[in-house]
């Protein structure tokens, strides 16, 4: 009987505590969307969609920090780590897999973390979420160190997994940060930066793989693709530390080293070439004259910034 009691007592303050956030908000407006046509359908899911980026642009500063923050221990040798569970853990899982084609970056500097491991990329993990031994256990394979980040994601905020967590890598000393879809999150509590992008009621009332994962694959955009920018990742606005792995890829980094280095192709290949398919190599070569060995050690020096590179040779 007292098992009893105690399981309600929990389902109730649960409840209670569902009920009061925004994602799992039902609105009178929305009606019986089954009633409505299709293009009805169409139009009001994008309507709501649209008020996605105004939510993300009122977390501007916190983002802000974040990639500031990131980029700092980034310098220190250290990594970014995502965690969640569910449609947040794979957002994480995602932007971790697609960092070293773009950016050229070692697959260990940003990783992904998800609730219920390699199986739950693919399929739910029933009550993995809940686990928050198993979110201790998954940071302290990785070594966890002060000189990363750990950004947890949580539309609802309060993922006991994620929660569990952020607190026991803010106890290590890394940097925290937090990505929730509603306003004073447990996990924006546990975070030394908080980003709360507020997207409102759902599509769909609590479906927040729709407004609040747009939400974070927009934020988790941002913090990568900024710190990567700041550590000279790209020049001009391109990708210069693109890997080539594929036919496009290579066609992509020729047409780069032409257009900015305003070549020809024929010299645009033949410098890639010389400088072993690096995009950035090839273009600090056909910009200074200088051979592939001493462009190599000019980038070495500059940290990797191609446009310090250049300066210095120039």
């Amino acid at each position: 009987m007292c098992i009893v009691q105690d399981d309600s007592s929990r389902f109730a303050e649960l409840l209670a505590e569902l009920s009061g956030l925004t994602t799992e908000a039902q609105t009178a407006e929305r009606g019986d969307l089954d009633l409505l046509s299709t293009i009805e359908l169409v139009r009001a899911m994008n309507a709501e969609d649209r008020r996605v980026p105004e939510a993300v642009a009122a977390q501007a500063e916190p983002i802000a920090a974040a990639v500031d923050g990131i980029t700092e221990r980034f310098r220190r040798g250290g990594r970014l780590i995502y965690i969640g569970a569910g449609t947040a853990g794979r957002i994480g899982v995602l932007d971790a897999s697609e960092c070293p084609p773009t950016f050229g970056t070692d697959p260990a500097m940003v990783v992904g973390v998800i609730a219920g491991g390699e199986k739950a990329i693919r399929s739910a993990v029933e009550d993995a979420e809940d686990d928050e031994d198993a979110a201790i256990a998954d940071l302290d394979r990785l070594s966890l160190s002060a000189d990363d980040t750990v950004v947890g994601i949580s539309a609802s905020g309060r993922t006991p997994y994620v929660v569990s967590g952020l607190v026991h890598a803010r106890e290590t000393g890394a940097l925290t940060v937090a990505i929730a879809a509603n306003a004073g999150s447990a996990i924006g509590s546990a975070a030394e930066i908080a980003i709360e992008v507020v997207t409102g009621p759902e599509f769909i009332s609590g479906s927040t793989r729709l407004k609040s994962g747009t939400a974070q694959k927009l934020v988790v955009n941002m913090l990568t693709t900024l710190s990567m920018i700041k550590l000279g990742k790209t020049y001009r606005g391109v990708m210069v530390d693109l890997v080539a792995t594929n036919e496009k890829l290579r066609v992509r980094s020729v047409r780069t080293v032409s257009q900015l280095a305003g070549a020809s192709v024929e010299e645009a290949s033949a410098a890639l070439r010389a400088a072993d398919g690096s995009v950035k190599l090839a273009l600090l070569m056909l910009a200074t004259g200088a051979d592939a060995a001493s462009g190599a050690a000019a980038l070495e020096a500059s940290g990797g910034c191609l446009r310090d590179a250049i300066s210095a040779l120039s």
